[in-house]
């Protein structure tokens, strides 16, 4: 099959590239090569990049023609909260009116390939478009009411309205997938995993928003992965959800990394130590959990790694990775100096 990745410098779409190059699929990947990219992530690897913006309607549209593909898988997004906090803008023109310009593109494509009923534009989303969640309240599924907290979850929860408005208007053959925070090798060393591996490898101290009592579920990217292509034979206008059922708190899921680099990087002091707790993130969602039997039931997915075994690896993929994707220049010079 023929494959259009948006996004696929990324964290969750380099991974999706690898399975589907692995697989001997044909893939494009869409890419504009912002702060979050990753070319390494899929150095190598026989992919079509094409560098642009999907904003930029002219690049999106001759993409389609030559690619002619059979599936989109639309990953390319701004995702930092901290980030969609201190500047909305780019959020909005980018998940909002990118999605809107990939979705006209594959409109006109998918029209004049005869509305082809195998074409699939995979639209991901986030959990995070549901809202938060009280302590003892169940789990999000494809029927909750979306209440987004944030600048960015607000902008994805317009593009999955986008993204379901074209198939029930135009009849486009889209569906969305919403999930859990992700985890794994090639994360973008801004996010939660990769600074608390960073910081502690440092002797940094390692910030804890709040009291750490914030509840995620966490799914290994490769699973995550898995299931985006699956979904590429789900029936248009599903919803599907991947979740792992792994809910922790971050302190307790920050305190399960100590462990592990205790064991496999030990040093004169636990790394619990370095913990530190910091001022709260502004509108912070409290507990995020999705309940995956919709993703079970539809495509036959289940995430294959528990929470312990992806975590050990991540942990060693990164210490074996100091030197490239997990320190930037300060970093390294810390290092050097320890």
């Amino acid at each position: 099959m023929r494959y259009i990745v948006t996004g696929g410098y990324g964290f969750i779409g380099s991974a999706v590239i690898r399975q589907l190059i692995a697989s001997g699929h044909d893939v494009f990947n869409l890419d504009k090569k912002t702060y979050a990219a990753n070319p390494n992530a899929v150095s190598g690897l026989d992919v079509q990049n094409v560098h642009a913006c999907i904003t930029d309607r002219p690049a999106v549209e001759a993409l389609f023609k030559a690619a002619r593909p059979d599936a989109v898988i639309h990953l390319a997004a701004e995702t930092h909260v901290d980030r969609s906090i201190d500047g909305p803008s780019a959020f909005m023109k980018t998940n909002v009116d990118g999605t809107f310009c990939l979705l006209e593109a594959a409109l006109d494509w998918w029209q004049s390939n005869e509305r082809d009923e195998a074409f699939r534009f995979v639209h991901v989303s986030t959990d995070e478009v549901f809202g938060d969640l009280g302590p003892d309240e169940p789990v999000f599924d494809e029927h909750t009411a979306y209440t987004p907290s944030s600048p960015y979850s607000a902008s994805k929860a317009a593009s999955d309205h986008l993204a379901r408005a074209w198939q029930r208007t135009y009849g486009l053959p889209t569906l969305v997938t919403n999930c859990t925070n992700n985890y794994g090798p090639w994360q973008n060393a801004e996010k939660l995993i990769p600074t608390v591996i960073r910081k502690a490898v440092l002797g940094a101290a390692i910030p804890i928003y709040g009291d750490g009592q914030n509840i995620r579920d966490w799914l290994y990217v490769e699973d995550h992965a898995r299931g985006l292509i699956q979904a590429c034979s789900a029936v248009p206008g599903s919803t599907l959800l991947f979740g792992a059922r792994a809910e922790r708190t971050n302190l307790d899921l920050v305190k399960a990394i100590c462990a592990v680099l205790d064991e496999i990087r030990p040093k004169a002091s636990k790394y619990e130590a370095q913990l530190e707790f910091v001022t709260d993130r502004k509108g912070h969602d409290r507990r995020y959990g999705v309940d995956p039997s919709s993703a079970e039931a539809l495509i036959g997915w289940t995430p294959e790694r528990s929470l312990e075994d992806g975590l050990r690896e991540t942990v060693e993929w990164y210490l074996a990775n100091l030197d490239g994707d997990l320190l930037d220049a300060d970093d390294r010079l810390g290092l050097a100096r320890t």
